[in-house]
């Protein structure tokens, strides 16, 4: 069963999270399991205000991936361009429909 996390964070650092976010995409390039998709909302109604929906494949792939040392280093570096802690939500996925 797909899993996803939502990651609610508020941050005026948007720029410098996309950039960490895009080196350890490129560090694990071709690694097993890992994230299948990600998705970044912005709140229009709270400046700042983010959230983030990462989907695995499953639960145990997205444990595997917290547990890697380098998503935990990531996670870190995150949190400190937060101007609050960052809040998860762990969801499996009932159901997912294309509509156009």
């Amino acid at each position: 069963m797909k899993f996803v996390q939502i990651i609610d964070i508020e941050s005026e650092r948007m720029d410098e999270m996309r950039l960490l976010v895009e080196q350890a995409e490129g560090r694990s390039a071709g690694r097993e399991g890992g994230p299948t998709h990600r998705l970044v909302l912005k709140d229009r109604n709270t400046p700042n205000r983010y959230l983030v929906l990462i989907e695995f494949a499953s639960y145990e792939e997205a444990m595997r991936n917290s547990s890697d040392p380098e998503t935990g280093k990531m996670a870190e570096q995150l949190a400190a361009l937060c101007t609050r802690p960052p809040v998860f939500t762990d969801c499996d996925v009932q159901e997912t429909t294309e509509l156009k």
